[in-house]
């Protein structure tokens, strides 16, 4: 599937995407980049940020990578100062930062008796420290980089935030209690953000992919001879569509809510491109 950029045009903004080492959000990057703007890829692993960088400006593009950890505010602020010198202030805000911890997550769907002495890693058996490094990954990871980059946005008609909610901000999946809390809390917070922001020319809105099979999910969906697992049996079954979604069929959403012409007056949305797994029961 090709990429386009519909009618968004972004000649002349500066775009800033935390967690740009990843699948996904280097492709927001590029699609970022595509249609116009000037994109500063961010990242804790930088050479990874780096090497999406380098991909935008073989294609012609202006992109550039900066190592940051969105956990830390000094280090965040010195980032924004620094693409504030390269490219000017910033014009959109992608949060796409995040992510789970096995230290997070249960071994089994249902807790039986006789779990909690068994070898397996029960509700009783999470690690609190695992659970806060979630929350903080995935919320503060947000909050830190909107404190740092908004400042740049205030008081200038047109700027946006996006940022990356998920279906477990709906309904929360089985085993991952902490990561579907914490991706709530960032359909909450964006709610919070866009009224916050409402009466300085800021838009807040955020995307909540389905499932999508990338490098970094591909052994919880397929067992090693390809065939799929009794996960992926279970989440192709709740789609209504049958099939996972293609990074491509986020562009659109994107692109839409950080259209300043097409979605002028949408803030504080959460848009799901899931297939429609939200929509459906399962009757």
């Amino acid at each position: 599937m090709k990429s386009n950029v519909l009618n968004t045009n972004l000649n002349g903004k500066v775009a800033v995407v935390t967690g740009a080492g990843g699948v996904l959000c280097s492709h927001f990057a590029r699609v970022l980049a595509r249609a116009g703007a000037k994109v500063a890829l961010l990242d804790l692993n930088e050479e990874a940020a780096k090497s999406y960088a380098d991909e935008i400006v073989a294609e012609g593009g202006v992109a550039k990578a900066y190592g940051c950890n969105v956990l830390d505010r000094t280090i965040c602020s010195a980032v924004a100062d620094k693409v504030l010198a390269d490219f000017g202030p910033c014009d959109i805000l992608i949060n796409g930062a995040g992510g789970n911890n096995p230290r997070a997550t249960t071994d089994k769907e249902y807790f039986e008796l006789g779990d909690i002495d068994a070898e397996t890693k029960s509700f009783f058996d999470l690690d609190a420290d695992g659970v806060g490094f979630v929350f903080n990954l995935n919320f503060l990871g947000t909050l830190i980089p909107t404190q740092c980059f908004a400042k740049q946005m205030v008081g200038r008609e047109g700027c946006n935030i996006l940022n990356i909610s998920s279906m477990n901000a709906y309904t929360p999946l089985t085993k991952i209690p902490a990561y579907s809390g914490a991706k709530a809390a960032i359909s909450n917070f964006t709610q919070w953000l866009a009224v916050h922001f409402s009466k300085v020319g800021i838009r807040v809105n955020a995307i909540a992919p389905g499932f999508f099979s990338t490098k970094q999910n591909a052994k919880l969906l397929f067992n090693e001879d390809g065939t799929p697992t009794a996960r992926t049996g279970k989440i192709l079954a709740a789609t209504p569509m049958a099939r996972f979604g293609e990074s491509e069929e986020l562009e659109g959403g994107l692109l839409f809510l950080i259209n300043n012409e097409a979605a002028s007056f949408i803030t504080g949305v959460v848009l799901p491109i899931d297939g429609g797994f939200s929509a459906y029961s399962g009757v």
